[in-house]
């Protein structure tokens, strides 16, 4: 099972990386700033001259990705680009009704074409303990979605049936081919509905009430502002869609190559949903194109192995775009009214909220958003009481699920709309109100639970203001500038209107109430070359780079290779929530902590000194007392030492009836400053500047840092102006990337960090923090807050439509 190797052939895929050293690797290489085959060097100081600088070593260094060159060149293999003798495609037949009884379904002609193998349905999969076709229901936290709808469908586009081919032509053919006869049933589409409409799951419409009760009820501020804000529903918009192969194995089990960010859990899923013992199922994780949700579609890969055991050969599917957006889950969309309660000096006194979430038609990870939602509802700031009621419902609209700073991202563009109103109601700075009630370490959140690492608020709103603002062009005549709208805006100069937001959020790391966080790691030296085995993904946040910065860092080798991942290897865990850096990154480092003492500890012995007495830098081992300097390479000849460890972060616990309980980890902080220009004729918005301070705890790879912060904003920028994913009566209109507009370059401001605050989380492995979520949740936001400061609208919607800029 290879990618395929040849562009010519027909093959989909692309050909292999260059050697280095040849004719196309020297070129492409000069090209995308990697080192190409050196020529012979000159005598003398030109030889000098001519030496490579070394790689940056270990941590706190920021050596370039070893996937970065292959993914720039489009050499990388991704699961699109998966081969295997004798494959045949796969294709999904999918409701074209949000909500229906499935009357009857034959695959007759289908399975008359020419071509076709196989057609599954419910009926395929195991029945439930009824005796009944039940279509396999899973889930992550609630077993409720099934692989193949077995007697209603609950929203557009889910699976009823599949089909394998020897030609992805003929299997969608065959896919189409197949007759659904539906009694197509009223849809329930407003999520304030879904209360009261009748059930539309055995389960029922609710999938959490969560109140929060915290402080004084009667506790009343001498101002009090209210609001109801909406945001939409955004889209994981993969560039890659889903994809994979699945191959039949001989002792009747089935074999997954898939962009899995859960191997594990997808794997355990997967055996449950065909009646399989675990070990009968083995996954590989191949080729992951960036993920921020999109690849826990768990219908697709049981479909797809589903296939493969049925015709007893490889199987592969690829997803076209509109089947993607219709395949995997999106953005909760919500609808949060609030209600501040402040003194006379703009101190916040109490917090009131409502937080309703659609969930759309399968529970998810809506039960774990809606915590997110409940528990930072009044944002990193010191609320004495607060009173919140939150709800997830089911409605027959397409499933919400994990995406970046789920619940998070919704209510701080609540919260912080409310504290922009706020400080205009008495007449106090934005900037400044939120100084004012900036939460530090120590302080308690609303769920009761102290906040014990660091919190540095007040610091980070610093950062940003004290970094100059971008210029004006009246400031730089001669500059070509950008119009709101692009270049050479359509719209008068004259009516552009500067305005300047701001905005901070908090988001929590690992997994929350009880879930219990851990990783397995094995670090293997043999001679001079290090290998990690760990099935922790690296799904675009750089965790390979990591745990090769790790094991430099304490075993002072150069050479690390990560061994790709499969589910032969312990579990590491689900990739989210910033957990890889701190549960498999701090057990990569636990595992490298004990071959370093098997290296040392006989060499101290020949000394008459403890092991702790030696140190490892600059590829030397070298005493306290200078008397002993040998490099590594020497100890390490003709020894061959591993060992494995596991990391588990502290236990947390379920909020209870009043929302109260130590439910995180940890949690960490981000603030910006978002600088736009507006046309207030035709509502256009143009985002001129993001200006970022981060609570890191620790920078491991500041390059890498900065990375992850300008996607996240780049994300939240698509989430505040252009990215919603439009449905009509549970009917998506625009499921396509001509419909689903995402930022481009133009779209994309400049950001700058101001700065990457390092105090560290003692708890945390490296004392860092994660990175990608908090940008995301805080940049719809500050861009909110710039176009109300430059327009004077209230700006209660995202993404903020035309009409809501027009003045």
């Amino acid at each position: 099972m290879t990618a395929p190797t040849d562009t010519a052939s027909g093959a989909p895929g692309a050909g292999p990386a260059p050697e280095p050293g040849s004719a196309a690797g020297g070129v492409l290489g000069n090209v995308f700033g990697a080192p190409a085959a050196p020529a012979e060097p000159a005598a003398g100081a030109a030889a000098e001259e001519a030496a490579p600088e070394p790689e940056p070593f270990g941590l706190g260094s920021s050596p370039v990705r070893q996937d970065a060159l292959p993914k720039a060149l489009g050499v990388y293999p991704y699961a699109a680009d998966l081969w295997a003798e004798g494959l045949l495609w796969g294709a999904v037949l999918r409701s074209p009704h949000p909500h229906a009884r499935i009357v009857s379904v034959d695959a007759t002609a289908a399975l008359a074409l020419p071509g076709v193998h196989a057609v599954v349905t419910a009926a395929d999969l195991p029945s439930d303990h009824g005796g009944r076709a039940a279509g396999a229901p899973h889930g992550p936290v609630i077993a409720d979605r099934p692989v193949l709808a077995a007697e209603v469908v609950r929203h557009q586009g889910e699976p009823v049936a599949a089909v394998a081919a020897d030609h992805p032509d003929t299997a969608r053919l065959a896919a189409a081919a197949v007759a659904v006869e539906y009694e197509v049933l009223e849809p329930v589409t407003d999520p304030e509905k879904s209360f009261h409409a009748g059930p539309l799951h055995p389960d029922g419409n609710l999938f959490r009430h969560l109140p929060l009760r915290f402080g004084d009820p009667d506790a009343v501020g001498d101002v009090v502002v209210e609001g109801l804000y909406q945001v939409g529903r955004q889209d994981p918009a993969p560039i890659g869609a889903e994809a994979g192969l699945a191959v039949p194995r001989p002792d009747g089990g089935v074999e997954l190559h898939v962009a899995s960010t859960d191997p594990h859990g997808d794997r355990d899923r997967a055996a449950a949903c065909l009646g399989l013992e675990p070990d009968r199922v083995r996954l590989v994780v191949t080729g992951v194109p960036g993920a921020t949700a999109d690849r826990e579609d768990l219908s697709f890969q049981v479909t797809l192995a589903l296939l493969a055991l049925r015709t007893g050969r490889p199987v592969k599917m690829a997803l076209g775009r509109e089947e993607s957006f219709h395949a995997h889950a999106h953005r909760h969309p919500a609808l949060l009214r609030y209600r501040h309660h402040a003194d006379s000096l703009g101190h916040l006194v109490k917090v009131e909220a409502q937080i309703l979430l659609d969930g759309g038609a399968y529970a998810d990870v809506s039960s774990e958003a809606l915590a997110a939602a409940a528990a930072f509802s009044a944002g990193p700031y010191v609320v004495p009481h607060v009173f919140v009621d939150a709800w997830a419902v089911r409605t027959n609209n397409p499933p919400a699920g994990r995406m970046r700073g789920e619940g998070a991202l919704q209510a701080c563009f609540a919260y912080e709309s409310q504290l922009d109103k706020l400080a205009a109601k008495l007449g106090v700075d934005p900037l400044e109100i939120r100084r004012r009630n900036a939460m530090a370490t120590g302080d308690l959140m609303p769920t009761g639970q102290a906040v014990t690492c660091p919190a540095p608020v007040g610091a980070l709103l610093d950062a940003v203001a004290a970094e100059p603002l971008p210029p004006l062009p009246v400031d730089e005549p001669d500059t070509e500038w950008l119009l709101p709208g692009g270049p050479h805006g359509a719209g008068d100069p004259a009516a552009v209107r500067r305005g300047i937001g701001y905005a901070v959020g908090m988001v929590h790391m690992l997994g929350a109430e009880g879930a219990d966080e851990v990783s397995t790691a094995t670090v293997r030296v043999s001679g001079e070359q290090a290998t990690v085995i760990c099935a922790a993904v690296d799904a675009g946040q750089g965790f390979a780079t990591l745990a090769r910065q790790v094991v430099q860092d304490v075993l002072g080798v150069t050479d690390v290779w990560i061994a790709p991942v499969d589910t032969d290897q312990p579990a590491a865990g689900p990739t989210a929530r910033g957990r890889q850096t701190w549960v498999s990154g701090g057990a990569v480092e636990k595992a490298a902590l004990m071959v370093r003492h098997q290296l040392l500890q006989p060499i101290a012995a020949n000394f008459g000194m403890s092991p702790e007495l030696l140190q490892i830098a600059d590829g030397k081992i070298t005493s306290y007392d200078g008397v002993l300097g040998m490099p590594v390479s020497e100890a390490l000849e003709g020894k061959e030492l591993w060992a494995t460890a596991q990391c588990r972060p502290h236990p947390t616990e379920p909020l209870d009836d009043a929302g109260q309980g130590d439910a995180f980890v940890s949690v960490a902080f981000c603030a910006m400053r978002a600088v736009v220009d507006v046309d207030i004729e035709l509502g256009a918005v143009r985002v001129v500047d993001v200006t970022v301070a981060q609570d890191v705890g620790r920078a491991l790879n500041p390059r890498q840092i900065e990375a992850r912060i300008e996607a996240g904003v780049t994300q939240g920028v698509g989430l505040a102006l252009l990215e919603e994913l439009q449905a009509e009566d549970g009917r998506l209109v625009n499921p396509s990337f001509t419909g689903y507009r995402l930022p481009t370059a133009l779209d994309t401001p400049e950001v700058r960090i101001a700065a990457l605050l390092e105090e560290r989380d003692v708890v945390a492995s490296f004392g860092a923090k994660a990175v990608g979520a908090a940008p995301a949740v805080v940049a719809p936001a500050a861009v909110a807050a710039a176009v109300r400061a430059a327009t004077g609208r209230p700006v209660t919607r995202l993404p903020v439509r035309p009409q809501d800029a027009v003045v």
